[in-house]
């Protein structure tokens, strides 16, 4: 069984499956890992200033030859100049979060970059297909960070139906039983974050690593309901102590304040008591640490069991 899509085509990738773009996660040593597995990495630029993300650029270029991405989220106070580096860099492909890309587009097509935004919403994926975007990556609420309303089941057929361009179905997947049931909802392809973090190529902390292998079925909460930008994420104290806030009545500006520097802790300092432990309902399916090339194989081997299953029995 050939397991290639459109997408393949369109990334230059053998696999048609995506490393999710998560600050402070993902990072060059990362989207490497997966690059050169066959899947397409992707750096998570956060709100990290371009100097940063240079470094982290170079990185990757030294440690694969072969296309990665980069994730920019548009309501970053870099963006600027984070838009200026990755034309610089001549970045293969430009995933998209939190804001529309229109008014870059016409720099990155004209450096051949690929422009991939996710979306959350059928009027949002119409308005950005409008814009001549190469894909869109369609994200379910089961995801890890910033949410939508919507689940994946619903919402990638949605899409597929609705726009014309490829769809990656992204949001509690992490196994191949997820994927064949992503391509059967007409997606063109995948994009994984959590189970990503679980690969020995990941440098989050591993007591941030070790609270996703021993999530069990609820233990992620929403939380930022109230903001209006929600947040899902592994409970702990920190997720006890924002909900209350929340159901007092705190401001935004409160909310914010209590927040702020809190992935960076559990990432990089292994704070997952106080810190933002960001991980999707899929973390309860991830249960060990390995490779990126034995995820990406994993995913393969199981989808394509999945789908001859499927063939023969019914």
């Amino acid at each position: 069984m050939d397991f290639r899509s459109v997408l393949c085509d369109l990334l230059g990738i053998e696999y048609p499956i995506l490393q999710g773009g998560m600050a402070w996660v993902a990072t060059a040593e990362l989207a490497a890992a997966v690059s050169e597995a066959g899947g397409l990495g992707i750096i998570g630029a956060g709100n990290a200033p371009a100097s940063i993300l240079e470094q982290e650029i170079k990185k990757a270029k030294k440690l694969t030859s072969r296309p990665f991405g980069v994730n920019i989220m548009l309501l970053s106070p870099y963006v600027e100049e984070v838009v200026d580096l990755l034309c610089q860099e001549e970045v293969a492909v430009v995933t998209t979060g939190a804001g529309n890309p229109g008014k870059y587009m016409e720099r990155f097509q004209a450096k051949g970059m690929k422009v991939i935004p996710v979306v959350s919403s059928v009027a949002l994926a119409k308005r950005l297909a409008r814009l001549g975007v190469d894909a869109m990556i369609a994200e379910g609420m089961e995801a890890g960070g910033h949410i939508g309303e919507l689940t994946t089941m619903v919402l990638v057929p949605q899409i597929v139906d609705a726009v014309d361009v490829p769809v990656i179905a992204a949001g509690g997947i992490a196994d191949g039983r997820g994927v064949a049931a992503a391509l059967a909802l007409g997606a063109a392809g995948v994009q994984l974050g959590t189970r990503f973090i679980s690969a020995y190529e990941c440098t989050a902390h591993e007591h941030y690593k070790d609270m996703i292998l021993k999530a069990k079925d609820r233990d992620t909460v929403v939380t930022g309901l109230s903001t209006g930008h929600p947040v899902r994420v592994l409970r702990n104290k920190l997720t006890r102590e924002y909900l209350r806030l929340e159901k007092e009545g705190a401001t935004i500006e409160q909310l914010s304040e209590m927040g702020a520097g809190r992935l960076a802790a559990a990432v990089r300092h292994g704070d997952v008591t106080n810190g933002s432990v960001m991980a999707g309902q899929s973390a309860a399916l991830v249960t060990k640490e390995e490779s990126a090339q034995d995820i990406i194989n994993d995913l393969i081997q199981k989808t394509k069991s999945v789908i001859s299953y499927l063939t023969e029995n019914f």
